[in-house]
C-alpha cells in the first residue's frame, strides 16, 4: 500500500470515529459536567446520608434530659391457687398496667456532654460533606479539562496529516518532474507513519477520556461527551492569598480538639453523682381470694373477694460514686492524652495544609507564565513553517528542514495544549486547597 492510499485510509477511519461519535453526542459545559458530577457520585450521596445520621444523633442527644413516660401491661395465670394461711389465693387471667415516669435531675456533666458532642458530630459530618463535595469537583474538572486537551491534540495531529499528505503530492509531483528524489518519498512516507501512530494514539487517549468522563458523570460509556468550554483565555492570576480559614480539614481537626476537651469532661462526670426522680402508677384486678368464713353456730359459708385497686409510686434515687479503684482517674488521663494527640496531629497537619497552598500558589502564577512561554514559541514555530514551505517550494531548502519545522511546530502546539490545560487544573486545585470550590 502506497502512502496516499494509507492516507486515504486514515481519512475514512477518521470519518468512521468521528460518525460513530455523532451518534449519541451530548454537548456539556463545564459548569453542567460539575453538577452532573454532584448528582451522580456515590460519596456525596453518602456524605448526604453521614449527615443526616448526624442530625439524627444530635437530636436523640437532646431528648437524653427530657422526661420518659414508659407504659407497662401484663397478664399472670397461676396454677395451683395458693395457699395464703388457710385461704386460697387464686391468680388465673390477673393483670396489671401501670405508667411510669422518669426525669434525669442531675446525671454529672454527662447529658450536656453528650450533647455537646452530638453537635461537634454534626459539625464534622458538614465539614465531610464539603470536602467530597469539592474532591467531587476536583475529579470532574481534571476528567472535563483533560479531554479537552486530548481532543485538541487529536486536531492538531489530523491537521499534521493533511499537511504530510499535501506534501506527499507535491513531493511527488516534483518527482515526476525530475525535480526530487526517491529518498524525499520516502522521508515523507516514514513521517507520515510517525504522525499515523501519534494520532492513534491520541484517538484512544480520547476514548479513554471520553469513558473517564461519563464515569464521573454518571452516563453509559456510549455515550460520547461533547465539551462546549473549550476556549483558553489565561488572565493574570492576581494576588492569590493562603487562606486556611474555609478549608473542611482544617474544621475538622479543630472539631477533633473540641471532641477530646468534651471526652475529658466526660470523664470527669462519671465521678461525680447522679440524681433521679421516677413516678409511677400500677393498677391491678382479677386477683381473688378465697376461704370459708365462720357465722355463728358452727356453721361456715364460703366467701370470695376480688381484689382491683392501683398503687402510685414516687422515688428520688441517688447514685454516689465511692471507691472504684481509681478507674474514674485513669479515664480523664487517658481523655487527656487523646486531647494531646489531637493538638498535635492539628499543629502537624495545618503546616502540610499551608505548604499545600503555598504550591497552589506557586503553580497557578508558573502555569501562567508557562502559558505565555508556550504562545510565544508556537507563533514562532508557526512563523519558522511558514518561511520553511516557502523555501522548500522556491527549492531554497531542503526536505529535512521543512520536516524539523514541522516537527517544532507540533511540539510547540500540544505544549501550549497542555499548558492551557494544567493552568485550568492548577486554577481548581488551588480553590480547593483554600476551601474556596464551590
Amino acid at each position: 500500500m502506497n502512502l496516499k492510499n494509507k492516507f486515504v485510509l486514515l481519512g475514512i477511519l477518521l470519518l468512521s470515529g468521528a460518525t460513530l461519535c455523532a451518534q449519541q453526542q451530548l454537548p456539556l459545559s463545564l459548569a453542567e459536567c460539575r453538577e452532573r458530577a454532584l448528582t451522580h457520585s456515590e460519596e456525596l450521596q453518602q456524605a448526604d446520608n453521614r449527615l443526616e445520621q448526624a442530625r439524627l444523633d444530635r437530636k436523640i442527644a437532646l431528648t437524653a434530659s427530657l422526661p420518659k413516660i414508659e407504659g407497662s401491661l401484663m397478664g399472670v395465670y397461676v396454677l395451683p391457687d395458693m395457699d395464703m394461711m388457710g385461704m386460697e389465693m387464686r391468680i388465673q387471667g390477673a393483670y396489671m398496667a401501670g405508667l411510669n415516669l422518669t426525669q434525669p435531675i442531675y446525671a454529672g456533666g454527662k447529658i450536656a456532654a453528650a450533647q455537646h458532642m452530638a453537635r461537634i458530630g454534626e459539625e464534622s459530618a458538614e465539614q465531610q460533606r464539603r470536602m467530597t463535595r469539592m474532591d467531587v469537583l476536583v475529579e470532574a474538572d481534571r476528567a472535563y479539562w483533560t479531554l479537552v486537551a486530548v481532543e485538541r491534540k487529536v486536531r492538531m495531529l489530523e491537521s499534521y496529516a493533511q499537511q504530510m499528505d499535501t506534501l506527499w503530492r507535491q513531493t511527488s509531483a516534483a518527482l515526476e518532474a525530475g525535480m526530487a528524489i526517491d529518498n524525499d518519498l520516502l522521508r515523507i512516507e516514514a513521517k507520515g507513519s510517525e504522525i499515523r501512530y501519534q494520532l492513534q494514539k491520541a484517538r484512544n487517549g480520547a476514548d479513554l477520556c471520553r469513558m473517564s468522563l461519563c464515569r464521573v458523570i454518571g452516563v453509559e460509556s456510549d455515550v460520547c461527551p461533547v465539551p462546549t468550554d473549550t476556549l483558553f483565555q489565561a488572565t493574570a492570576p492576581g494576588e492569590l492569598q493562603a487562606n486556611l480559614e474555609a478549608r473542611p480539614e482544617l474544621s475538622l481537626l479543630e472539631q477533633q480538639v473540641a471532641v477530646g476537651e468534651q471526652q475529658i469532661r466526660d470523664a470527669r462526670s462519671a465521678m461525680l453523682p447522679t440524681a433521679g426522680l421516677s413516678l409511677g402508677y400500677t393498677y391491678y384486678g382479677n386477683i381473688k381470694l378465697r376461704s370459708m368464713v365462720d357465722v355463728g353456730n358452727g356453721n361456715t359459708v364460703p366467701y370470695t373477694q376480688e381484689f382491683r385497686d392501683g398503687l402510685g409510686v414516687a422515688m428520688l434515687a441517688v447514685k454516689i460514686p465511692v471507691f472504684h479503684w481509681g478507674e474514674g482517674r485513669k479515664k480523664v488521663l487517658k481523655a487527656r492524652y487523646e486531647l494531646h494527640n489531637s493538638q498535635l496531629e492539628l499543629q502537624k497537619n495545618t503546616r502540610l495544609m499551608v505548604l499545600e497552598v503555598e504550591q497552589a500558589i506557586r503553580n497557578v502564577e508558573d502555569g501562567y507564565r508557562l502559558i505565555q512561554t508556550a504562545e510565544l514559541a508556537l507563533r514562532q514555530a508557526e512563523e519558522n513553517l511558514r518561511v520553511m514551505r516557502n523555501r522548500y517550494a522556491a527549492q531554497m531548502a531542503p526536505l529535512t528542514d521543512l520536516l524539523d519545522a514541522q516537527s517544532q511546530w507540533q511540539q510547540a502546539a500540544s505544549n501550549r495544549i497542555e499548558a492551557q490545560t494544567q493552568y485550568r487544573i492548577y486554577e481548581t486545585e488551588y480553590l480547593r486547597a483554600t476551601g474556596g470550590l464551590e
